[in-house]
């Protein structure tokens, strides 16, 4: 169970609805930071009744969350649920959309053992169905593989160690989100829950691979890790991911890069966009796309990592080993990252690490 805190100061949820967010998208105010943080510890400690949690999490979703907010929810998030487990190996963090995927297939685990063979160690989490979509998120697809997933925090944190390539399992590392589960089925709709969980960062990695459905977005979650006093990322990439999810669409993918320390010494944000044609691949979105997003994703992974499946599906999975490199900055460029990416997919590598994670 989360710990979560008993004493609390001068803002239940109703207050804050009545005084401060609750009266429609355009008159809302914005929390303070102290708000924002007595309102998800109170949330936490399961003190609100369903009614007005609800319209807490509708009336954040009408007025729109500030960074200074979402800082602060992801803040207590980390103090008081989510369970660290730090590899010896500074991983990539990719905190896909936990809701996951309904009609494209799955690449991100397969691009993560790429890059993981490749030597970028790689850490990748989600839940069980999560809602609003509870569709096929990273657990189900290495389900399917034979992967062991209910992990506890210290097992993933071997698992890289030992592959390279971790999962780690919410109920068991973010168990305070994960009682939230049957209240968030019950809105319908996403919640800032959905946003802060991905950034949840179990591994205490140093970089975090992303996605965002607008650019604007991903300024604000670049924001929210600036003003974030408990996330440890210097440097971070979000991409407009197929379906949301960590997985980088065919034609065009605007990114925004972000690092704490830029080139004069300050946060440096800067965007630009991937074009798969350059990179020689003619495909479209429909081309990913499959009957069985759970079964479909493990056979087309396992078929593309061992080198028994070319075309669409192992560009794209190639792509995005290669995009994992290059977050971690272990390449030049996407080039020579993709170069990488095929090299251990011919040699062995990439099926190896599958191996290894299956054993253990």
């Amino acid at each position: 169970m989360a710990h979560a805190t008993q004493e609390f100061g001068d803002w239940p949820l109703t207050r804050l609805m009545t005084e401060v967010v609750g009266s429609g998208p355009k008159s809302a105010d914005d929390m303070t930071r102290e708000q924002a943080r007595e309102a998800f510890q109170r949330i936490l400690a399961g003190e609100p009744d369903e009614t007005t949690l609800g319209a807490f999490w509708l009336a954040n979703r009408w007025k729109r969350n500030i960074p200074t907010e979402l800082a602060a929810y992801t803040d207590v998030m980390r103090e008081e649920s989510v369970v660290t487990a730090e590899p010896e190996c500074d991983p990539v963090d990719c905190g896909a959309n936990y809701d996951g995927k309904h009609s494209s297939a799955v690449l991100g685990v397969g691009a993560g053992v790429v890059a993981a063979a490749a030597g970028t160690p790689i850490v990748v989490h989600s839940g069980d169905r999560v809602p609003t979509q509870k569709a096929t998120a990273y657990k189900h697809v290495l389900d399917e593989l034979g992967v062991r997933t209910e992990l506890e925090p210290d097992e993933s944190a071997d698992m890289v160690d030992e592959t390279r390539f971790g999962f780690y399992y919410q109920p068991n590392f973010n168990p305070g989100i994960h009682d939230l589960y049957d209240r968030r089925d019950q809105m319908g709709v996403r919640t800032f829950v959905n946003t802060i969980e991905t950034i949840a960062n179990p591994a205490n990695a140093d970089v975090h691979l992303g996605s965002f459905y607008h650019l604007a977005f991903a300024k604000k979650l670049t924001d929210t890790i600036t003003e974030s006093e408990r996330l440890g990322y210097s440097r971070a990439i979000f991409f407009q991911g197929m379906e949301g999810y960590d997985d980088i669409r065919p034609g065009y993918t605007k990114v925004a890069e972000w690092d704490r320390d830029g080139d004069d010494g300050a946060d440096s944000f800067e965007d630009y966009e991937i074009e798969t044609a350059n990179y020689g691949m003619a495909m479209e979105a429909e081309d990913l796309e499959v009957d069985d997003v759970t079964a479909d994703s493990a056979s087309i992974t396992e078929a593309v990592l061992t080198g028994d499946r070319e075309g669409h599906f192992a560009d794209a999975i190639a792509l995005n080993g290669a995009f994992r490199m290059h977050a971690r900055q272990d390449v030049d460029s996407l080039e020579d990252g993709l170069e990488r990416a095929r090299e251990v997919i011919a040699d062995g590598s990439a099926e190896a690490v599958l191996e290894d994670l299956r054993a253990f």
